[in-house]
């Protein structure tokens, strides 16, 4: 009997005990001290205590101007610790809540960031490469003159840069191994929509050898005189010239720019 009391009252005192830390943890402060709180542990890189911080700003003082604040912050502090899908659906609740904040230009570049990190490497899925290009995109289209604008569209040159090596490393995949209509294909690619990138004057080389290596010597020395045209000291070009010369061909002569060229051949 003596030995269950002693049960008893061990019980009660580790409810007691569990209930005043848990008063301790969940005690009212004001939302400056929670919100600055959040701040300083978010300078000190204490990423998982700022997101607590800031959350609690939210849960205590629900209605305050640094409740609004806070969601943002807690996503940004989520983004730094790279729990991306975390911060993205933080974002996207900052954003349905708040669309006409002026802290909503920031919340939709954030969003683009959380992708843009994630874009692996040319051998493995690019879907994080597309949903980096709609964030950015939705970020220029909306907040064209911003700063976050700006960088957007600079971000935006090198994930087409990545989808246009993405589209050579396959073309040289199916090269490699004689599908050369494949191949073809996968350059006429990187040409029609990735025009602008550093992949185009490789492309038009691997268009010749392929071209050749099916007997359309037309078409080959189409790509040479594009490549020439457009790169002519390059050696890519050189290479594309060599080719052609092996087999007593020259490149093709066309008038019209560059980019008409392109695209009435690639089409």
């Amino acid at each position: 009997m003596m030995f269950l009391r002693r049960i008893v009252i061990l019980s009660a005192c580790i409810l007691v005990g569990a209930c005043a830390t848990e008063e301790e943890v969940y005690v009212e402060q004001s939302v400056e001290r929670l919100y600055n709180l959040g701040v300083d542990a978010l300078q000190g890189e204490s990423y998982k205590d700022a997101i607590a911080s800031f959350d609690e700003v939210e849960r205590q003082h629900p209605y305050s101007v640094w409740a609004t604040k806070a969601q943002l912050m807690s996503a940004y502090a989520s983004y730094k610790r790279d729990d991306y899908d975390e911060a993205i659906v933080g974002i996207e609740r900052f954003i349905e809540l708040h669309p006409g904040s002026q802290d909503a230009a920031y919340a939709y570049y954030l969003k683009s960031l959380c992708y843009y990190e994630q874009i692996s490497d040319v051998g493995r899925d690019q879907k994080m490469t597309e949903l980096s290009l709609a964030a950015l995109g939705d970020v220029v289209r909306r907040y064209p003159e911003s700063k976050y604008g700006r960088d957007a569209r600079a971000k935006l040159d090198l994930v087409h840069d990545h989808l246009a090596g993405k589209e050579m490393a396959v073309g040289r995949y199916y090269q490699e191994r004689g599908d050369f209509l494949a191949s073809i294909n996968r350059y006429r690619v990187v040409l029609r929509d990735y025009q602008t990138t550093t992949h185009v004057p490789e492309a038009l080389l691997r268009l010749t050898e392929n071209y050749l290596a099916l007997g359309i010597t037309d078409e080959a020395q189409m790509a040479a005189a594009v490549l020439g045209h457009n790169f002519p000291g390059s050696d890519w070009y050189e290479d594309s010239y060599a080719l052609l010369e092996k087999g007593n061909l020259q490149p093709a002569v066309k008038e019209g720019s560059w980019l008409s060229w392109m695209w009435d051949w690639t089409n």
